[in-house]
């Protein structure tokens, strides 16, 4: 649990999410100095209320490509890096949407971002517009050694929300492997963006290694739900018109116990 406590040394790590504007190769993107502006934004909207990391998203790149095209990488690598230069306080990450993270783990490492985001580390999984992912956990720990990103922390979904297991298993199996084949931390989500896992899923992935709640935390549930784990990624309940809402970050901060 050492690296993701040296890098969040809050007892509960509220991570904020970055969802950009469509990135430039997206017809209706506004380009990338806008995107930009959008990003750095948000950032001093959350680090104002105090969280402890950003995650940057290509969430409104639609539809969603399974793996990065060159100037999505391109364009991710030039806003992270904006973000790390623009960051007083909050450690930076990225994903690149929808299942590229060696993408990401390239973004993060010529960026200067801390860690990175996998929806699919180590379990099969299908969604019927996608097929089944490519899982290969040990495969991306050697290309982060390859890269030179050994200190750029991988968060791995576990049985990620709106995909179907191909074979289930229980989650404490799941977060358990997951923790064995090198993630940093897990991430639990409910059944869809909003959603929020139960207390009984969180404890069920407490297999040694950090939990994080991956949806659906807001200002009613949060004091609840994170006595359960180690802290939570949050996007929905903070924006209002795919910004950044400083209230609904300060409401949602006022609940969260630090220590």
């Amino acid at each position: 649990m050492s690296k993701f406590r040296d890098l969040f040394q809050n007892s509960k790590a509220i991570i904020g999410m970055i969802h950009l504007p469509p990135l430039p190769g997206y017809p209706d993107s506004p380009g990338i100095e806008y995107a930009i502006r959008h990003a750095t934004g948000d950032l001093h909207a959350l680090e104002e209320a105090g969280v402890d990391g950003v995650l940057i998203e290509n969430e409104y790149d639609r539809p969603h490509r399974v793996n990065a095209a060159p100037e999505t990488i391109a364009a991710m690598t030039r806003i992270a890096r904006a973000v790390v230069q623009e960051s007083d306080s909050a450690r930076v990450g990225c994903e690149i949407l929808l299942n590229d993270p060696r993408a990401s783990l390239a973004v993060a490492r010529m960026s200067g971002a801390s860690f990175i985001r996998t929806d699919y580390f180590v379990d099969r999984m299908t969604r019927p517009e996608y097929g089944e992912f490519d899982i290969d956990p040990e495969g991306l720990l050697q290309y982060r050694t390859a890269i030179g990103a050994d200190k750029v922390l991988i968060l791995a979904d576990i049985q990620v929300k709106y995909a179907t297991m191909i074979k289930p298993r229980p989650l404490a199996e799941s977060a358990k492997l997951a923790y064995e084949m090198g993630a940093d931390a897990v991430v639990v989500t409910g059944s869809k963006s909003g959603n929020a896992p139960t207390i009984e899923s969180l404890r069920q992935a407490a297999q040694g290694c950090p939990v994080l709640i991956g949806s659906g935390l807001t200002p009613k549930n949060a004091k609840r739900l994170l006595q359960a784990c180690d802290g939570a990624i949050v996007g929905t309940s903070l924006m209002k018109d795919r910004f950044v809402d400083p209230a609904s970050v300060a409401a949602l901060m006022s609940q969260v116990e630090r220590g």
